[in-house]
């Protein structure tokens, strides 16, 4: 008897982007950017990291990375209907959104800020 091994690889491989120099997203500072057909909001939070979530808010498909950045708590608030977002999450922390958005891997790589999509 033969026994024959399938293997299916359902990797997928991200794509990087540079977003901007690094000098120019200091922190406090978001830059929106376009990956295809989505829009990404790149985020330097207080303590100096990045955080990237997807400009849609969850709860009515409305832009999100351009409300209110808190640069302390690491978070957005959605310009609509003041959804509040947890950017290392993506998970909302206030109604009336309740679903999280998809998060990205940003960083900085030889004075550049780079974003996986």
């Amino acid at each position: 008897m033969t026994t024959d091994t399938i293997t299916n690889d359902w990797t997928s491989v991200a794509e990087t982007i540079t977003v901007c120099r690094a000098d120019e997203l200091p922190e406090g500072q978001m830059r929106l950017v376009e990956a295809g057909e989505r829009k990404i909001g790149v985020f330097r939070c207080g303590d100096g990291e990045l955080y990237a979530i997807e400009d849609r808010c969850s709860h009515d498909d409305g832009p999100l990375a351009e409300g209110e950045f808190d640069a302390g708590a690491c978070t957005v608030e959605c310009p609509r209907h003041g959804s509040l977002f947890d950017l290392r999450s993506g998970r909302p922390k206030t109604l009336p959104a309740f679903q999280p958005v998809d998060i990205f891997a940003a960083r900085v790589e030889d004075g550049e800020v780079k974003l996986e999509v």
